[in-house]
C-alpha cells in the first residue's frame, strides 16, 4: 500500500491535514488565492459560483466559532451546500465509528469534509477510506495541527509585513500543547522566516528536538525583544498548573502581553491571536484592542483562506476529471 499523501498523482493539492512539508510555491499560490478573495471593509463580501453543486459536511467534536463559521461562511460564498454536523446529537454519540458517520454522508453525495477532532491521526483516517473525488480538510486536529490557522496567519503577516526573510517572530505561550503553534512553525519554516521563536516557561515549550531551527525563550521579556511579530496562545487554566503557575492573575503577571512589555518589540510590530482570547491573562485589552493589534484582520483572513483551500481542492478534482 502506498504511504498516505494530501497531494493527487499530479502533485496537487487534494486533501488539506498539514502544512509539513508543504513548499513555499505551494504556500504562496493559496495566500495569492486567498487575496483574490479580500474585500475593503463595508464592501460586499466577494462570491462566486465555483463551489455550485458542491456539498461541505462539517463535522466538529470540539467547540469552535472562528474555524467554524468562516469554513461555513467560505462554502457558502463560493455557492456550495453547507451540513453542518452537530456530534452530540449524531450517531457517533450512540456508538456510530468514524467511518460509519462518513459513509453515511458520502452516500448522500458529500464532496468535502471539514473535520476538528481531539484525537491525532482522524483527519488521515478518513482521507485515507474516502472515495478518491472526496476531499478531507483539516479544522484542528488535537495538539498537532491546524493547517488553515497557519495560512491565515501567514497571510496577515504578508499583509503587514510584505515579506518574512529578514522579520523576528515570536510564539509565546503555551507552545507544547498548541496546534496554532505548530502549524504556523510549519508556515513560517517553509516560508523561510528571519527567525522564530518559541517563548514561554519551560513546561510549556515543546519537547527537546522539537521545531528544530526555532530559538527558545524562557523569558517574555528576551523572547520579544525586537520582535517584528508577537503571537500569542491561548493557556488553559490546567495548563498553568503544569507550569507550576497557581492562577490566571499569576499568568498574567509573568506571562501576560501588557503595554509595557509590548514596547520591548520593535516600534511597528504587530501583535497576533488564534482567539479565544484571555483577556487581562495572556493579553490586556489595551493590546488586543490597541493600535499594534491585528486579531480581527485574522478572522477576516480566515474566510478568505478557507474559500482559496475550499477552491483548489475542487478544482484540482475537476482536472482529475478532465473538466477546464
Amino acid at each position: 500500500m502506498l504511504p498516505f499523501s494530501q497531494y493527487d498523482a499530479d502533485g496537487r493539492l487534494h486533501h488539506l491535514i498539514t502544512l509539513e512539508g508543504m513548499s513555499s510555491a505551494q504556500v504562496r499560490e493559496l495566500l495569492d488565492r486567498a487575496q483574490a478573495h479580500l474585500r475593503r471593509p463595508g464592501e460586499p463580501p466577494a462570491r462566486s459560483r465555483a463551489l455550485e453543486g458542491v456539498s461541505v459536511g462539517s463535522i466538529f467534536t470540539e467547540p469552535s466559532t472562528r474555524t467554524r463559521a468562516s469554513f461555513e461562511l467560505a462554502a457558502r460564498r463560493l455557492g456550495a451546500d453547507v451540513l453542518n454536523l452537530e456530534i452530540q446529537l449524531s450517531s457517533r454519540v450512540k456508538g456510530e465509528t468514524v467511518l460509519d458517520t462518513i459513509y453515511t454522508l458520502q452516500a448522500m453525495a458529500v464532496d468535502v469534509f471539514v473535520i476538528r477532532d481531539a484525537e491525532v491521526g482522524v483527519c488521515q483516517y478518513v482521507a485515507e477510506h474516502v472515495q478518491p473525488h472526496v476531499s478531507v480538510l483539516s479544522a484542528g486536529e488535537a495538539h498537532v495541527s491546524h493547517p488553515t490557522q497557519g495560512l491565515l496567519d501567514a497571510l496577515t503577516i504578508l499583509q503587514f509585513k510584505g515579506g518574512f526573510r529578514d522579520l523576528v517572530v515570536a510564539v509565546v505561550g503555551d507552545v507544547r500543547h498548541s496546534r496554532v503553534a505548530r502549524s504556523a512553525y510549519e508556515v513560517f519554516t517553509a516560508l523561510e522566516v528571519g527567525e522564530l521563536r518559541i517563548v514561554g516557561p519551560r513546561a510549556l515549550l515543546p519537547e527537546a528536538g522539537e521545531m528544530p531551527g526555532a530559538r527558545r525563550f524562557e523569558s517574555l521579556e528576551a523572547g520579544i525583544l525586537h520582535a517584528d511579530v508577537v503571537m500569542m496562545l491561548r493557556i488553559q487554566r490546567e495548563r498553568m498548573a503544569e507550569a507550576s503557575i497557581p492562577d490566571p492573575h499569576d499568568y498574567c503577571a509573568r506571562w501576560g502581553l501588557t503595554a509595557k512589555r509590548l514596547k520591548l518589540a520593535r516600534p511597528e510590530a504587530i501583535v497576533m491571536h488564534p482567539g479565544p482570547m484571555n483577556r487581562e491573562v495572556e493579553i490586556a485589552s489595551e493590546v488586543a484592542d490597541g493600535p499594534h493589534s491585528v486579531i480581527r484582520q485574522q478572522v477576516t483572513n480566515g474566510v478568505a483562506v478557507r474559500m482559496a483551500v475550499l477552491e483548489t481542492v475542487i478544482g484540482n478534482r475537476d482536472r482529475r476529471r478532465g473538466r477546464r
